[in-house]
């Protein structure tokens, strides 16, 4: 872990000497222990509530914690066509960021408490599962576009680690690499678009395959602090008898104060593999 921070911290320097002419040259010499001023600090982005990640990273020496308060997924019209109906409560997981320099920061995904039962329609049997989730560790660098311009891009590159209880996880190391992109658009309108590659283990344990995961997802404002977004959301998995994943993702954002964000939305299976309906509330906090 010791060389992970090292590490990070050398691919910090790079990202703010590379960008350093497209950005306010009193941010670059700002990092983890000189905090980026007040004054000078970016607007509030979440990667959440949607599932396009922000390409915008937190203020050097700043810290941001997004969270769900409660997640419930449920899932009656699976692959599997069966008479099993699933669902799900993950409680309070949360996302931790840590502000490195000014294009670069550092996340850590903790899932917390998860709750997962599957009951037969028929026999009435049921079986629940309970426990910890998978721990991940990421970094995001921005490569352009984090004070200024109509566009932004970064790259994710993150590695899950084994931790969940027993039945919540396939017990293997696992990682990737997001590349999201925010577009300015007329109107007032945002676009997010994200491309993502997953190592992940095959369901057989015999090795290895690559999922891709691209979303888009379209944004703006209601009425005072009030925002809503619409999403498509698609997963492909290479994994032998995998089944494609699609949602359609609608949600609303709401700003108490520049560094507080509520929001709330319902993410909607459009194919058997993905769960019916996964409803949320959470709630974003910047200090």
């Amino acid at each position: 872990m010791k060389h992970f921070f090292k590490g990070l911290f050398f691919a910090c320097a790079g990202a703010v000497s590379a960008g350093a002419a497209d950005v306010d040259p009193d941010k670059s010499g700002y990092h983890l222990f000189q905090p980026t001023p007040r004054e000078l600090m970016r607007e509030m982005s979440t990667d959440r509530p949607d599932k396009t990640e922000s390409a915008y990273t937190v203020d050097a020496g700043h810290f941001q914690l997004e969270m769900d308060l409660l997640s419930y997924g449920y899932d009656r019209h699976n692959v599997a066509r069966d008479h099993t109906v699933s669902d799900a409560f993950a409680i309070a997981p949360f996302n931790f960021k840590v502000g490195l320099c000014n294009n670069a920061d550092v996340q850590f995904v903790v899932p917390t408490f998860v709750i997962a039962r599957v009951r037969d329609r028929q026999t009435r049997a049921r079986e629940t599962e309970n426990g910890f989730g998978d721990f991940i560790v990421r970094t995001k660098v921005n490569l352009w576009g984090n004070d200024s311009g109509d566009t932004a891009f970064a790259l994710m590159p993150y590695v899950k680690f084994p931790t969940a209880s027993k039945n919540l996880g396939n017990d293997a190391f696992e990682g990737g690499l997001i590349a999201p992109l925010a577009v300015a658009l007329p109107a007032g309108w945002g676009m997010g678009v994200m491309t993502q590659v997953d190592i992940n283990e095959d369901a057989d344990g015999s090795g290895h395959h690559p999922e891709f995961v691209n979303t888009i997802a379209f944004g703006h404002d209601i009425v005072g602090n009030l925002g809503g977004y619409v999403e498509f959301f698609s997963s492909v998995s290479t994994d032998d008898d995998a089944d494609w994943v699609g949602t359609v993702d609608l949600g609303l954002t709401y700003a108490l104060t520049k560094d507080i964000q509520l929001d709330a939305g319902i993410n909607i299976g459009v194919t058997r593999s993905a769960d019916d309906w996964n409803p949320f509330v959470g709630v974003s906090w910047r200090f």
